[in-house]
């Protein structure tokens, strides 16, 4: 089984878990804020990898006004994340193939999907957003910083397991770059695992540079 379909049935299996674990966490809130307060009056957003649907609650809260869209790889995450959000429209997309959305929007928001995406896809992934987002636009990105090469599956408490990815930021930050996005926004935030380990999540909030006029 390749890292990709064990770590799809995995967030498949523990949807409701995870719900019931992360619906409430405030630890990123600030950093919505921030995306929100950046965003036109009735943009189309899309949020990539929205689980059960907790980012897209706490955004909307803020922001009626917003169309957002999200997504997931997972059908049991979609149908939470359709359940605590009434309003928004949901559907199951592999983050891979964004590339074939013929849609264009104002923003997108990928709160920790980065870190299930192995780096070639990664990359592939920011030049898709880029390809998406309106020129003036916004990127939302979260992920672990750490060394790439501590990449692979870890378990959680179910005993499941998913392929997890550590990236440097300076390697998001050039990759963003090259892909025509000026960043705007670096938040670092502590998070403390169940094992009492601690680590660093890393935000990064940029904006897709206007084309020039001659």
């Amino acid at each position: 089984m390749n890292p990709y379909q064990e770590t799809f049935n995995t967030w498949n299996k523990i949807a409701k878990l995870y719900e019931e674990k992360f619906m409430h966490l405030d630890l990123y809130n600030q950093t919505y804020d921030a995306f929100c307060d950046a965003i036109p009056e009735h943009a189309n957003v899309l949020e990539i990898g929205c689980g059960p649907g907790n980012i897209t609650k706490y955004i909307l809260n803020r922001r009626p006004d917003l169309r957002l869209e999200g997504t997931d790889i997972s059908e049991n995450m979609i149908g939470l994340a359709s359940k605590n959000n009434p309003t928004a429209e949901f559907y199951v997309m592999d983050c891979r193939d964004l590339d074939k959305n013929q849609s264009q929007y104002s923003a997108i928001l990928c709160g920790f999907c980065i870190p299930y995406l192995l780096e070639n896809d990664c990359r592939k992934f920011i030049k898709n957003c880029s390809e998406k987002i309106l020129p003036g636009g916004l990127l939302y990105l979260s992920f672990v910083e750490g060394d790439p090469e501590q990449s692979g599956f870890i378990s959680g408490s179910s005993g499941d397991r998913t392929y997890f990815s550590y990236y440097k930021a300076d390697e998001i930050e050039k990759t963003l770059s090259q892909n025509s996005f000026h960043l705007v926004k670096t938040v670092d935030l502590p998070y403390q695992k169940n094992n009492g380990e601690k680590e660093i999540h890393k935000i990064l909030l940029s904006e897709k540079i206007q084309s020039k006029s001659f």
